[in-house]
């Protein structure tokens, strides 16, 4: 006979059991935006940031597609499925993160990393740093300053290319492990928001990667998602991959 606690047991296990991590990407992104970029046969794709993009590419390598150009974090991973779902559309995908990079130093290797490109898709995921290095780095920086030099680039972005699809990410943060304490907030929430701000003003696709982190620690805990609180572990670069992926159809 079923009591009335093996019941109660049961219906908790299977309620954990049907919290997947593809149901949480997908009630994440759902929450906040159902728009997704439509690729085209030829398109360039290029990822940019600080060293969550960057993780480990080597900088003397510029061709697309390739192992080494893409490093070995989240964008790889990304540009692994979009190769392998899509190969009839001929994509190019290119990493061109910078480790420790702000906004103005996206703004100062631009015209190189991205312009000359010429992408047709654009995703950025910056904001991290713009917070960290005024705890570590001594950097003076704040969340207006941040939003005025990321407002600027996207500007200057779509003055050169006007056609250009947008996919910006939430800087995010995933407290108590390791580098992120309370130090960190409620200061570093005001950089999520702007950067959330900004891709309503420019008709970004938005990925929520803070929502998708929290609702990941219900799995797993945090430790297993990012090795520092900031960067992804393989498993965090995996579902930061799989997010973006969502993104684009």
């Amino acid at each position: 006979m079923t009591t009335r606690r093996d019941f109660i047991t049961k219906t908790a296990t299977a309620t954990v059991a049907a919290v997947t991590i593809p149901a949480i990407v997908t009630s994440a992104l759902a929450a906040t935006s159902k728009k997704r970029i439509g690729l085209e046969t030829g398109n360039i794709i290029l990822l940019q940031g600080d060293s969550i993009t960057d993780w480990g590419r080597d900088k003397t390598k510029n061709e697309p597609n390739t192992t080494a150009a893409l490093g070995s974090g989240y964008a790889m991973q990304a540009a692994a499925g979009l190769l392998y779902k899509y190969a009839d559309k001929n994509l190019q995908v290119y990493n061109k993160g910078i480790s420790g990079n702000k906004v103005y130093q996206l703004a100062e290797r631009w015209d190189n990393d991205c312009l000359n490109i010429k992408p047709n898709v654009l995703s950025i995921l910056i904001g991290v740093n713009d917070f960290w290095h005024t705890l570590t780095g001594g950097y003076k920086g704040t969340v207006d300053i941040y939003t005025s030099d990321f407002k600027k680039l996207l500007d200057r972005t779509k003055q050169a290319l006007p056609d250009i699809k947008l996919i910006i990410g939430e800087p995010f943060a995933v407290k108590g492990v390791k580098a992120v304490d309370d130090k960190w907030y409620p200061a570093f929430n005001a950089y999520r928001a702007s950067a959330k701000d900004i891709a309503d003003q420019y008709d970004a696709v938005w990925i929520p990667y803070q929502s998708i982190f929290d609702k990941a620690q219900e799995i797993a805990p945090g430790s297993y998602w990012t090795i520092d609180g900031v960067h992804p572990s393989v498993a965090g670069a995996q579902l930061m991959a799989h997010a973006w992926l969502e993104t684009v159809k």
